[in-house]
């Protein structure tokens, strides 16, 4: 069971110390001896594939266990000696020697840290998930191979090639201690998962490491066991000049910082994903990684950067705050040089189980089914096989160019299509998506499938639209109406033809579509023809979207709802019902009145027509806020012959809302002045109204007809479900269906 201290950085104020001290032995000790377990052969195994003295291996451990532990921007990452420099820095120590290794180690930190101050790392955000993912299978498939060779009695391969290349002899030499070993540590992690919480509170891997290590010493067979020779302190030393070219040592230097901020950033990445709710500071999580890179080389250490594995195994085992992270270090340190003989019995073997399970457990089911069902799993395979078989950088670089090339494929393609309509000499050229010079050849295929006859309705939802593109279809369509063909547009995305050569082309938002759709006019002082202008739009832009619905309305004069409203225009039923045509059949007046039968003929009418005639199966009153109607008949204005004898027909709604309607308490507590009150109580008394009319009641009886009042409030947008006797917001919950 979590406590407060569980979710509350151990930083906040509201942390006490002796808060922070229990959370630290109860989740951060723990964890910082797994960690430890997982770091002490990685270090070394680092050392020796890197040419480096072992000892070096565990300088780095601990420098970056408590150095980018204290000053990094992560509060779990652990960092460390990492596989990814190997090659690097056995070419560094091959050209250079140990000590001027240590020399461009500690340069390369200075290069960090200036990154980190130019605040340059959030770029690492722009990295696709999908190649995160493949580097993370890659790195686990990586730790097996190379382990797998541990474990079966043998030592691990600088190259995953040749590791594959020498499993068939490595299997033939198997050495039963080892592998015994090993496969005791993968059972009692796999059987770990399911014993009690209880007992699970105990790590798995430092109970199988425990367990496996006993073992080795009452077995008679021999096992092989860690190899630390001499003294860590011994070993410290500082770094020379390196003496040759400083071209190379520059360029070095760059590689093994861009290298290791590239892992740290992407181990960061991936320590967020596995804890939600962190967030690393990038920029910080540099400067403190250069930080232990400067101290790692002036002290005679390898390399530093961030480890996935032990950060995603920091972070399983339960760490909460910095201290795991500094703790492992510790640990290194103390047991390199004060228990360097309990060290020495932990065998290789165990170490091996270990990992191979932590490297397994990298190669997720669910990133694989993801990449399936996204489209990527070629970049996800291509990462993989890269980061396995070259190196990290480079599987990274691949990944990414792969996963750019593959998002410029997907949004700089445009979809053409020339088509007749059946039955019909109009043909349809519809060019949907981002039209630049590298359609030009899909679509000249294309618009030369048109026959030299047909009327064309060129359609296009564009949403970028270069000169090339342009001058193209515009000289295509010259040519047809020069022929004396006919060439529709119809602009129905955002890059319109018109402002095409205005300027640089650039992307239009699928926001400007809908604005030009449902923004109102606006007066000025133009005495250009609105109207005219609208019909224009209307005609160039959705029409062409309109009139296949249209045409099969052509024969069906039904509807699905009599829509009465008010005659105001910023009420716009089709819009706030998202409906379409021969949906409503809207009828409009002034304040949205129901006269009694025989007040007013007209009303009367099309409700009859509508509920006899088309069939209708719903019947809706809406009312809207800041009404006028409800404004003059609340301060009874003396409107004259004409309006004041039509809202005569309103006085009822008056007089209900002035002797306490329930409709009119509800929209008093939901914040609404008193004219939307009295707007709401209307429609409540024009429901009554309504239910009381012998047609609408028959509709109800015999069909079931639906009858409802709305009210659109202007000022919000939302529309609200008023009743006889309340009001109620609609919401997700009231959709019954998706419409088909």
């Amino acid at each position: 069971m979590s406590t407060d201290t569980d979710s509350v950085p151990l930083t906040s104020p509201r942390v006490g110390v002796s808060a922070r001290l229990a959370s630290i032995g109860r989740n951060d000790l723990p964890a910082s001896i797994v960690v430890f377990l997982v770091a002490l052969p990685l270090s070394l195994g680092v050392a020796v594939a890197s040419g480096a003295p072992v000892a070096a291996g565990l300088i780095a451990a601990a420098v970056g266990g408590v150095v980018a532990g204290l000053l990094g921007g992560s509060a779990v990452q652990v960092s460390g000696p990492t596989a990814s420099l190997t090659v690097v820095v056995a070419e560094s120590v091959h050209h250079f020697g140990w000590a001027a290794t240590c020399f461009i180690t500690a340069g390369a930190g200075v290069l960090q840290i200036l990154f980190g101050l130019s605040r340059v790392a959030r770029a690492a955000l722009a990295i696709a998930p999908v190649v995160v993912h493949g580097m993370l299978a890659g790195i686990g498939v990586i730790i097996a191979l190379q382990q797998v060779h541990v474990l079966l009695g043998g030592s691990s391969l600088s190259s995953s090639f040749a590791s594959l290349v020498a499993l068939p002899n490595q299997l033939r030499s198997v050495h039963k201690g080892d592998l015994c070993i090993g496969l005791v540590v993968i059972v009692i992690l796999i059987v770990w998962r399911f014993v009690p919480g209880r007992i699970r509170a105990i790590p798995g891997p430092l109970v199988a490491v425990v367990a496996a290590t006993v073992l080795s010493l009452v077995m008679p067979t021999h096992v092989e066991r860690i190899v630390l020779d001499g003294s860590l302190l011994d070993s410290l030393g500082l770094p020379t000049v390196p003496s040759g070219s400083w071209t190379v040592i520059v360029l070095t230097m760059v590689t093994i910082a861009l290298i290791a901020s590239v892992e740290s950033l992407l181990s960061a990445i991936a320590v967020d994903k596995a804890r939600p709710g962190t967030h690393t500071d990038f920029d910080r999580e540099l400067i403190g990684q250069g930080s232990a890179n400067v101290v790692s080389g002036l002290l005679g250490g390898l390399p530093i950067a961030a480890v996935i594995v032990r950060s995603i195994t920091n972070a399983h085992a339960g760490a909460r705050s910095r201290a795991a992270t500094v703790l492992h270090g510790v640990w290194i340190l103390l047991f390199a040089v004060a228990l360097a003989g309990l060290v020495r019995q932990i065998p290789t073997a165990a170490l091996a189980g270990l990992l191979i399970l932590i490297g397994l457990q990298l190669i997720k089911l669910a990133h694989i089914r993801l990449a399936r069902r996204t489209g990527d799993l070629y970049v996800y395979a291509t990462t993989v096989s890269s980061v396995v078989f070259l190196n990290l950088l480079q599987g990274m670089v691949i990944g990414l160019a792969l996963a750019f090339a593959l998002l410029l494929w997907r949004v700089v393609r445009a979809t053409i299509i020339a088509e007749q309509i059946p039955g019909s000499r109009r043909w349809v050229v519809t060019i949907d998506g981002t039209c630049t010079f590298l359609a030009l050849p899909k679509l000249t295929a294309e618009l030369a499938k048109v026959p030299a006859d047909a009327d064309v309705t060129v359609e296009m939802t564009v949403d970028f639209l270069d000169h090339a593109s342009y001058e193209l279809i515009t000289d295509w369509a010259r040519r047809r109406e020069s022929a004396g063909g006919t060439v529709e547009f119809a602009e129905i995305g955002s890059a319109r033809m018109a402002t095409a050569l205005a300027g640089p082309p650039e992307r239009g938002h699928s926001r400007q579509v809908i604005d030009q759709v449902i923004r109102p006019w606006r007066r000025t002082g133009s005495r250009e023809n609105l109207i005219v202008a609208g019909i224009a739009a209307y005609h160039r832009g959705h029409a062409h979207l309109l009139r296949p619905h249209l045409d099969g309305l052509r024969h069906r004069p039904d509807a699905d709802s009599f829509f009465l409203t008010c005659a105001d225009a910023r009420i716009v039923p089709n819009v706030i019902t998202n409906s379409g045509p021969g949906d409503l059949f809207t009828v409009r007046n002034v304040g949205n009145l129901v006269p009694t039968p025989g007040g007013d003929v007209s009303v009367e009418a099309a409700l009859i027509y509508a509920l006899e005639k088309l069939d209708v199966r719903a019947v809706v009153v809406c009312g809207h806020s800041a009404c006028g109607a409800m404004d003059a008949l609340h301060r009874e204005v003396q409107a004259g012959p004409g309006l004041g004898d039509w809202l005569a027909h309103a006085r009822p709604s008056l007089e209900r809302y002035r002797l306490g309607h329930p409709v009119a308490d509800a929209a008093a507590l939901a914040g609404f002045g008193e004219v939307d009150q009295l707007g709401m109580v209307n429609v409540a008394v024009q429901l009554e109204t309504l239910h009381a009319h012998p047609i609408v009641r028959r509709g109800i009886e015999e069909r079931g007809v639906a009858v409802s009042g709305l009210f659109f409030d202007i000022a919000t947008a939302r529309v609200i479900e008023v009743t006889v006797d309340g009001i109620a917001e609609f919401g997700d919950e009231d959709i019954a269906a998706e419409p088909a």
